[in-house]
């Protein structure tokens, strides 16, 4: 996967963050670049600039590390409302996406993986086969301009304490997936972000109880790169679903 070299110059002597993946999948860097140029497009959160981009490489806008806030994690909550707000033509993305390493076209698709079992399968299309259903009263909602990745790890704090989002699956889906992302390994001050959001733009009634549904795919893209463990958990999750 792709290293990082922080502060590096650009041949104009920016400083800048690049990450490198010689052996990047065609389109994988224009994934990422396509995608915060279109998170920051409607100017209400903090995403890094991109300022170059090869078959290869990314250079982004280096961000001076520091600690969550409570504030911070105010604002982000409230800035994400906005950003879904802001909407999307469409579900799915204008361009191939990626989540991770892996190919997220804008049409349905599967990938075969023993890191699931066959009742696990089994259970997933089950929930795939009443997903109208099980999606409750948000199933209705227009296409949101999501992150589509915001697990932690994806979320940097500046040095004031400033949420910036970063490392993108961009594309119109549903809100509550970047909410459940939040939640799938654990975010400072999630308690307050998800507050702030709720507060800028409440949510659908019962929302909490689809958080489930709404890391499914997440689970299942670490059950393909990680192994049978998380493949356990998407069957949990699947089965949580469908009580």
């Amino acid at each position: 996967m792709a290293d990082a070299s922080p502060d590096p110059r650009l041949p104009d002597g920016r400083v800048c963050f690049v990450k490198r993946w010689p052996f990047a999948p065609a389109g994988f860097f224009a994934a990422e670049a396509n995608g915060l140029a279109w998170l920051a497009e409607p100017g209400v959160i903090r995403v890094p600039d991109v300022l170059d981009v090869t078959v290869s490489s990314i250079a982004i806008e280096p961000i001076p590390i520091g600690a969550p806030t409570e504030s911070g994690a105010e604002q982000l909550g409230r800035s994400l409302a906005r950003l879904h707000a802001a909407g999307s033509p469409s579900f799915g993305a204008s361009w191939p996406g990626f989540i991770g390493p892996l190919e997220m076209g804008n049409e349905p698709s599967a990938r075969d993986s023993d890191a699931i079992s066959a009742e696990g399968t089994r259970t997933v299309e089950r929930v795939l086969s009443r997903l109208r259903e099980v999606a409750g009263p948000a199933a209705d909602e227009a296409p949101s301009r999501i992150h589509g990745d915001l697990w932690s790890g994806n979320l940097l704090w500046d040095n004031e304490g400033n949420g910036w989002i970063i490392d993108p699956a961009a594309h119109g889906g549903h809100r509550e997936t970047d909410l459940a992302m939040l939640a799938l390994f654990g975010t400072p001050h999630i308690a307050r972000i998800l507050a702030a959001y709720d507060e800028e733009r409440p949510l659908a009634e019962g929302w909490r109880d689809r958080v489930a549904l709404h890391q499914l795919h997440p689970l299942l893209v670490h059950a393909v790169l990680l192994g049978p463990n998380y493949g356990s958990q998407a069957e949990e999750a699947a089965r949580w679903i469908l009580r």
